[in-house]
């Protein structure tokens, strides 16, 4: 009898060691940006052991299509784009960095790194032609397009010019592009303001999923924010709102970076929230993991494997799906 009891729990403790091992992930990072808002960054070498210690077999790379000034009244340095009240001006060396890191890899190391082009104004209806001269300048390089910034909290307050919206012309010039060369686009777009309890600026990215079928967009954080979140702890129109825009728009998927972890994917306990556990299972092939790290790279395992409780409460292949294969998916067809 004690034997059987023993060889019951070794059986436990080996079948459970084996689902752990099966719940093991690697991971494609969809949302990282190379450099912070001073254009700064830790460096190749640091990300580079940074996805080698962290099972990050891919990296969608980008710059910040901005950078903040520090103004001549200011005695300190901002560590931040918030740390002041001096303004954000579009950056377009910022992709120059971004490609120079590339060119730099071993083509064996540049298979594992998809950039994205994101140093252009999206304000301005040259920013299409802007963008098709980088293209011509590294050709097969770019892999996508963005973040691009719109409705960013804070920070489009900051930005010299008008307040830039998903749905303007210039951007519609750039969805068209990006469907031409078969670029996916990474958008930040607010889905509402600090205080309004609904979804204010959704017709901004609506209008063109509707207008652009062919082109296809991942919805950087879903809309959300950390600024939201902070006057707004929760918005419960978030969740039927993607039910419905995922059900209407094949072109449209989801990076789950940072401020979607909570208080949506999961409760206070720390445990898989059941109806967004649903969503995803409904929409297995839409959903992306991001970092959305700035410039540095030594919490990048960290912030991946925070959502280690949503993918376990997932089946194993779409978990599997979202930590890895899902973004690599909406590469241009001759990079996957």
């Amino acid at each position: 009898m004690r034997l059987f009891k023993y060889t019951g729990l070794a059986f436990a403790v080996l079948m459970a060691s084996t689902w752990a091992q099966a719940r093991d992930y690697t991971y494609s990072d969809a949302h990282l940006h190379y450099v912070d808002f001073f254009q700064e960054t830790a460096g190749m070498d640091a990300l580079l052991e940074a996805m080698a210690s962290n099972h990050i077999e891919h990296v969608m790379i980008s710059g910040i299509p901005v950078a903040k000034k520090w103004h001549e009244d200011e005695p300190k340095r901002p560590r931040y784009y918030a740390g002041d009240d001096a303004d954000a001006y579009w950056y377009s060396a910022t992709d120059v960095w971004v490609a120079a890191a590339i060119n730099k890899l071993s083509p064996k190391q540049r298979e594992h790194f998809h950039p994205f082009l994101s140093g252009f104004n999206p304000n301005d209806k040259n920013a299409a032609a802007h963008i098709q001269r980088m293209l011509d300048l590294d050709p097969g390089l770019w892999q996508g397009i963005g973040e691009v910034f719109t409705r960013h909290d804070d920070l489009t307050a900051l930005i010299s010019g008008d307040t830039p919206r998903a749905n303007n012309e210039a951007m519609m010039k750039v969805y068209t592009l990006a469907a031409e060369h078969d670029l996916p686009v990474l958008l930040h777009s607010n889905i509402t303001s600090k205080r309004e309890k609904n979804p204010l600026y959704l017709a901004e990215l609506e209008e063109p999923l509707n207008k652009h079928p062919g082109t296809r967009f991942i919805w950087a954080h879903a809309g959300t924010s950390a600024e939201i979140h902070r006057h707004q702890e929760e918005m419960p129109f978030l969740l039927p709102t993607l039910a419905r825009l995922l059900a209407a728009y094949p072109n449209l998927y989801i990076d789950l970076s940072w401020s979607m972890l909570t208080p949506y994917l999961l409760d206070e306990q720390g445990r898989a929230r059941p109806e967004w556990v649903a969503l995803v299972e409904r929409f297995p092939g839409r959903f992306m993991l991001g970092s959305d790290v700035v410039g540095r790279f030594d919490k990048l395992g960290e912030e991946l494997r925070s959502f280690g409780p949503f993918l376990d409460a997932l089946p194993d292949a779409v978990a599997r799906k979202v930590a890895k294969d899902n973004f690599l998916s909406v590469l241009p067809k001759k990079s996957r």
